[in-house]
């Protein structure tokens, strides 16, 4: 099927796909067509008489490559058997499954996920001598990731383990096993060391494409620029304004050193937006030209203006998840809108529980994407599942998940004599519990009865509390404490960053109860009301159903490639966006954070609101926050302020904006 590529595309996408003889950079700017480029661009190399299979297409994840190779193909109405459109990984085992045995390997090898490549670290530590409770696995899966892509160095910090990073390279060798980062290094040592092999490849591809190429790390360069080299017929396709994703080795400046490796590129700048209105637009371009690492572009758009971004000022993170709520029912009915037609995005998933509650106070469906919903989290749900059973302590389901939760020494065995009982008897697993512990004729020991006895006494002692229905937040502050559930966190994580973030999730579902017990629509709130009404948050079941028109609430870097009518970008506060924790590490890094919110700017096709809070909760405590830096990028006359008065006191909401408004002149000054 040959078609009428000049008609079909604007002129900047008809010469990134009639380009296709030599090194070509193509700068796809966001919502411009990238996607359409590539798969017309395939379909003109086709129509020009090269052969499928010396087309290789590359992208990042198994779903882009599907989707990519099934738009290809029902474009050109053709089966396309031979094309390859790759990941970079499985172009990786492709490679590896024909070649390995020259690295010395037998053919039919094991790929070892991250638990696996952990486990054998943990192994090979055992071997050396080394103490299991001085490893930090996760952090030597990282630290053996970065040098093993040449991402980190030895150095004096971190040069202790470089004798267990070399014993676990051998016992891959010797299990006739590869992780991950090897499906990248090895075709690269392969090629190295093996000349005819990298011919051999040469010979088969001809044409290359790489899709996100700003997301590259540099050794999927490497790799690509090795099989590229030859025949110079390389095409990337990226934007380095939208380079979020530093922190798993991605890395923007492959732009330029594909420019220094292929002198002869040429260039071509795909910058009419066909997603966005032209202030959203303009507000993007304004907030991204502040990064002075960049390709210079400008969106532009031929549709209508639209509408000034909407800035809204709250209370508190409650009410901003009541309030974009509200907006999108009352959106829904003005424009008679699906709830698919909406993206909620937050910095960080910690920013998540808020909206969630206030969405289903509303009866409203909603799906986490890229992410795990709040109340889903393990650490939660310990938490929730500890209430479940002082609420209702024949909850066999939620018992059994706490009764060792931390570790208090009753073991498979003793659980095994209990459900034998219960079953016999028809009892509930707690009911069988208090028979044991007072039973003369207990088969259980001494021991086993205490730790049963202090068991039930917590769960007792906890349940009278919560009956009172007073300061139930407190209580179950005091509950987290009794059960010493932080002592749990550090010892199940080495890492002490991830045991504090989980710790701070248990913070966020104690606020959870505070702000349901103060809320003035609530009568008589319980500590069964409040289960009833997160239960509906634990929808796995409803969940599966894809074809339910929902919400679509995310963290940014998953909104990547997404787009929506409407965008809420929440938290638009200092020390959110940009994350503090982020600038904090390395100051270069405002610059990724800029991105990320010149990304969450552009998923919105015709609506954009920000919102932010006067003041968020802090390890319980409201805390006073200032509004993002980057909110005094966009120009003042596109975005639109909003203030609530019966939350905000006039003089305070004044000063707030005063904030934004004084960064307005500092910029207009510079």
């Amino acid at each position: 099927m040959r078609f009428d590529y000049q008609k079909l595309l604007n002129d900047r996408q008809y010469q990134a796909v009639v380009n296709y003889q030599g090194p070509v950079l193509i700068l796809a700017g966001a919502g411009s067509g990238k996607t359409r480029v590539i798969t017309f661009r395939i379909s003109y190399l086709l129509d020009k008489g090269v052969p499928q299979n010396q087309i290789l297409s590359v992208t990042f994840t198994n779903k882009a490559a599907r989707e990519m190779g099934e738009r290809i193909k029902e474009l050109t109405q053709r089966r396309l058997t031979n094309l390859t459109v790759s990941t970079f990984h499985a172009l990786g085992v492709k490679i590896l499954r024909e070649h390995i045995q020259r690295l010395g390997f037998r053919p039919n090898f094991s790929i070892y996920d991250s638990q696996d490549k952990q486990d054998l670290i943990k192994e090979t530590a055992v071997e050396l001598g080394i103490s299991r409770d001085s490893l930090d696995l996760y952090a030597l899966d990282s630290l053996f990731s970065g040098i093993k892509t040449k991402r980190l160095q030895w150095n004096p910090y971190n040069e202790m383990w470089k004798d267990l990073y070399l014993e676990y390279q051998d016992h891959l060798k010797v299990y006739n096993a590869v992780d991950f980062d090897d499906l990248i290094t090895l075709p690269i040592d392969l090629f190295t060391k093996c000349p005819d092999v990298l011919e051999e490849y040469r010979q088969r591809f001809k044409y290359f494409m790489v899709d996100e190429f700003q997301d590259t790390s540099r050794i999927q360069y490497d790799l690509i620029y090795l099989l590229a080299k030859e025949s110079q017929n390389l095409c990337v396709v990226g934007d380095d304004d939208q380079s979020i994703y530093s922190w798993r080795g991605a890395n923007y400046e492959n732009i330029l050193q594909f420019e220094r490796d292929f002198p002869s590129f040429k260039e071509i700048k795909l910058e009419q937006n066909y997603r966005s209105t032209g202030k959203i637009l303009l507000a993007a371009n304004a907030v991204i030209a502040n990064n002075e690492n960049r390709k210079e572009k400008q969106l532009w758009t031929g549709s209508e203006q639209g509408k000034s971004l909407q800035y809204h000022l709250v209370e508190n993170e409650r009410r901003e998840g009541e309030l974009i709520a509200e907006m999108i029912q009352s959106l829904r009915i003005k424009y008679n809108m699906s709830y698919e037609n909406f993206g909620v995005l937050v910095r960080t998933n910690s920013l998540t529980r808020s909206i969630e509650e206030a969405f289903l106070k509303s009866n409203m469906p909603y799906r986490v994407s890229g992410g795990m919903s709040f109340f889903q989290r393990k650490e939660v749900k310990d938490i929730i599942a500890y209430l479940r059973v002082i609420t209702n302590p024949d909850d066999d389901v939620n018992l059994l998940r706490i009764v060792n939760t931390p570790k208090r020494g009753i073991g498979k065995k003793t659980l095994e004599i209990l459900m034998e009982l219960a079953n016999e008897k028809d009892y509930s697993l707690y009911s069988s519990m208090s028979a044991m512990r007072s039973a003369t004729d207990s088969p259980l020991a001494d021991k086993i009865k205490a730790l049963l006895n202090e068991f039930m006494g917590t769960i007792e002692y906890y349940s009278a509390r919560f009956k009172s229905g007073k300061k139930m937040a407190d209580t179950l502050r005091s509950l987290v404490e009794h059960i010493n559930y932080w002592d749990y966190l550090v010892s199940e994580h080495k890492k002490g960053n991830v045991a504090r973030w989980k710790y701070l999730n248990i913070d966020a579902l104690v606020n959870s109860l505070s702000e349901y017990e103060s809320d003035p629509d609530i009568i008589e709130p319980s500590i069964y009301g409040y289960l009833n009404r997160i239960s509906l948050m634990s929808r796995d079941d409803n969940d599966n159903d894809e074809d339910e028109k929902k919400i679509n609430l995310m963290t940014i870097h998953s909104a990547k490639g997404l787009e929506y009518d409407v965008v809420f970008l929440a938290g638009t506060e200092e020390g959110i966006i940009p994350h503090q924790r982020s600038v904090e590490e390395n100051e270069s890094n405002i610059e990724e954070e800029r991105r990320l919110f010149y990304v969450a700017i552009t998923r919105a096709r015709k609506i954009l609101y920000l919102t932010a809070c006067r003041e968020r909760r802090r390890k319980g405590t409201p805390v006073e926050v200032n509004p993002s830096p980057f909110l005094m990028e966009i120009p003042e006359e596109l975005l639109e302020f909003n203030e609530e008065e019966e939350f905000v006191q006039n003089e305070t909401a004044e000063n707030y904006f005063e904030k934004i408004k004084a960064g307005f002149k500092t910029t207009e000054d510079q």
